[in-house]
């Protein structure tokens, strides 16, 4: 296997004066990025950051980020993207459970400063640091299973957590996506998912080996993504499912000329199949791909390519089959394979899986198990392996003893035209336990909808124990971590403030 300077060192050798970068108006070459690489990884060790030193960093896309996030493990550091959306509360943590020393960023640390040995603003005390540096070669002292990173999780299911990602997980997780899509050193990539996020950074890897270019987008906005698609003539994205709605819908409103983009991916949560026919019309030249994965997978486990060819058939449904390199099973609690058809826990082995969360050997050994990853995740293969999903374990409602799936109860109401935006989860109810509650918002020109009429909408599609019981609607988008997973513990806080049950 490779560290992170062999891809830094290939795409020097093979397409140095190519340009890697885009970010507004600035162009950086392969060349260009491995010298300033060189010299960040000088100018750490210039302030007395030794290997295995964390250094994190606070700011938006942009080309600084790409070469801190690939020079500090290419020259020995461990990299700790910070999420820019997390409160005050959060991003201490992180820096103290971290052991931080190095901080850069683009905005004011003040708040931060107590925590960490140095600050570095971006651009400016960034680019001193710099040009005062000597090179150090990249890849010295360093081996695969050295650490590159700490990625710590979202929150979207509870407390944030430090995944420990070495060289070899995420260098292998970069061939496991050549291999499912494949790329050139002509492809151009707007990176519109925070690279502080799995989907924003898993294409940094990818690219060098490539040699093909990534255009910046500082922070996700739909009208700027799909004009950076037409001026850049970019051919390759990806987001979260709320971020292809968003692009789909403003599209549809707003037509570019998008026709240079062949591949869209998505992943990080589940997808409706309304935004999948939605995304393809708004982009018909262009292959949708679903990837399931986690941040503790490097992330990628599973992909499915074609989707749109497949959306209206029972496999448009899954997220596909385990990429090249990974086995992905289905277990029961005994460790069983479960049958086709049967609902278990999704477990996952490869050079991919993470080596265990930072300074938490409890919470590891509860997900690690030999060289497995027991992700949560529910969901149930067919006969020829592809994997569908039903919910999360921690979402799963249960109600009058019957499961209900979130995933399918959010589908149906999805395919209601006046949906825009759905989250469904269990509330407390005194006969069944649990209820089937669901949030909506409607599609402007529908903000008059009748929950009854959505009620009645899910009754025809789905069983009697699954339509939800009762429904709000809201005018204002639904929170979101950083990515654009929706946080649905933030909207079920506030019906089990009161019981037993414990919010995550």
């Amino acid at each position: 296997m490779h560290t992170f300077a062999d891809p830094l060192n290939h795409a020097r050798r093979i397409a140095g004066g190519r340009t890697a970068l885009i970010c507004g108006s600035e162009r950086e070459t392969y060349e260009e990025l491995w010298t300033r690489c060189a010299r960040l990884a000088g100018g750490l060790a210039g302030l007395g950051i030794a290997a295995g030193d964390r250094v994190a960093i606070l700011a938006a896309n942009c080309h600084r980020y790409v070469e801190i996030w690939v020079g500090a493990p290419a020259g020995g550091f461990v990299i700790v993207p910070l999420n820019s959306r997390h409160a005050e509360p959060e991003l201490r943590y992180a820096l103290e459970d971290s052991g931080t020393r190095v901080l850069f960023t683009d905005r004011d640390p003040a708040a931060f400063a107590d925590l960490v040995e140095h600050v570095i603003r971006m651009p400016d005390q960034y680019e001193a640091l710099l040009d005062s540096a000597a090179e150090v070669e990249p890849g010295i002292g360093i081996s695969e299973d050295s650490l590159a990173g700490l990625f710590y999780t979202g929150g979207t299911t509870g407390a944030s957590k430090g995944v420990m990602l070495s060289h070899r997980n995420l260098i292998a997780n970069t061939f496991h996506w050549l291999a499912l899509v494949g790329q050139s050193c002509d492809d151009r990539f707007v990176v519109m998912a925070p690279l502080f996020h799995a989907a924003g950074s898993f294409q940094i890897l990818p690219a060098l080996w490539t040699g093909g270019c990534q255009i910046m987008l500082p922070t996700f906005d739909p009208a700027a993504a799909l004009d950076l698609i037409e001026s850049e003539q970019a051919t390759i994205t990806l987001g979260v499912p709320a971020m292809l709605a968003a692009v789909a819908e403003t599209q549809h409103a707003q037509p570019r000329d998008v026709s240079t983009l062949h591949t869209i991916g998505h992943g990080g949560s589940p997808i409706a199949t309304e935004v999948v026919r939605r995304t393809h019309a708004a982009f018909p030249s262009a292959e949708l791909v679903e990837v399931y994965g986690a941040t503790e997978l490097s992330p990628l486990a599973t992909g499915l390519r074609y989707e749109h060819t497949l959306v209206d058939a029972e496999r448009g449904r899954s997220c596909g089959q385990a990429v090249p390199g990974v086995d992905v099973r289905v277990l029961d609690k005994t460790g069983r394979e479960c049958p086709a058809g049967e609902v278990g826990e999704v477990v996952v082995r490869g050079p991919n899986v993470m080596q265990g969360y930072w300074n938490k050997p409890e919470q590891t050994a509860a997900v690690l198990v030999g060289d497995s990853y027991w992700s949560g995740d529910l969901g149930y293969m067919d006969e020829e392996g592809y994997l569908f999903l039903v919910d999360r374990s921690k979402d799963m409602i249960v109600s009058g003893g019957e499961n209900v799936y979130c995933s399918e109860v959010e589908e149906a109401l999805y395919q209601h035209p006046s949906v825009l935006e759905t989250a469904v989860f269990g509330v407390p109810d005194e006969h069944w336990g649990e209820a089937v509650h669901a949030v909506v918002v409607p599609r402007q020109e529908a903000a008059d909808v009748d929950p009854a009429d959505l009620i009645a909408h899910c009754r025809r599609l789905i069983a009697g124990y699954k339509v939800p019981k009762s429904i709000d609607l809201r005018s204002e988008p639904l929170p979101k971590s950083g990515p654009g997973k929706v946080l649905k513990r933030k909207l079920r806080a506030p019906f089990w403030k009161d019981h037993d049950r414990q919010v995550s």
